[in-house]
């Protein structure tokens, strides 16, 4: 009878410390469009980044965005109206968000946003165009901004 509560015991203990590893609590807003919710009506931006092209030059602008109201970040993206791509968010707790957009919306795109009170977060997008070939695509990336 021991043998078996030590097991049993044992067994609590690994999923205790094995609990942590799997994905991230989900926290206020995560993975919630920012306009819809409210929190873009008060946001600003925190950190900006050009989207080039080894061929074209620059071809939009990513932006990181910050809501003190709902304590998150999204990430903007301005580029051609014929553009379609990813955008990626990253928090320094682990927890990322992608979004894929469309061509049109007049070149302007965003992605969901993620909670990032007291810590660094960060965005990067990729573009194409055409074909996505002979240098119709693009990339960009923000640089950390901790809240």
């Amino acid at each position: 009878m021991r043998r078996v509560a030590a097991i049993a015991v044992g067994a609590v203990a690994l999923l205790a410390l094995t609990a942590p590893a799997q994905a991230q609590a989900r926290k206020p807003y995560d993975h919630q469009d920012p306009y819809r919710s409210g929190c873009g009506n008060s946001a600003r931006v925190v950190k900006t980044a050009k989207i080039n092209s080894r061929a074209n030059g620059e071809v939009g602008t990513i932006k990181l965005m910050w809501s003190g109201k709902c304590q998150t970040n999204w990430v903007e993206v301005r580029t051609a109206t014929s553009a379609r791509g990813t955008i990626s968010l990253y928090t320094a707790d682990g927890r990322s968000d992608s979004f894929r957009f469309k061509a049109g919306n007049g070149g302007r795109h965003w992605g969901d946003m993620l909670w990032a009170k007291d810590m660094c977060a960060w965005g990067s997008t990729s573009v194409q165009w055409g074909g996505g070939n002979g240098g119709q695509n693009g990339q960009g990336t923000t640089g950390k901004a901790c809240r």
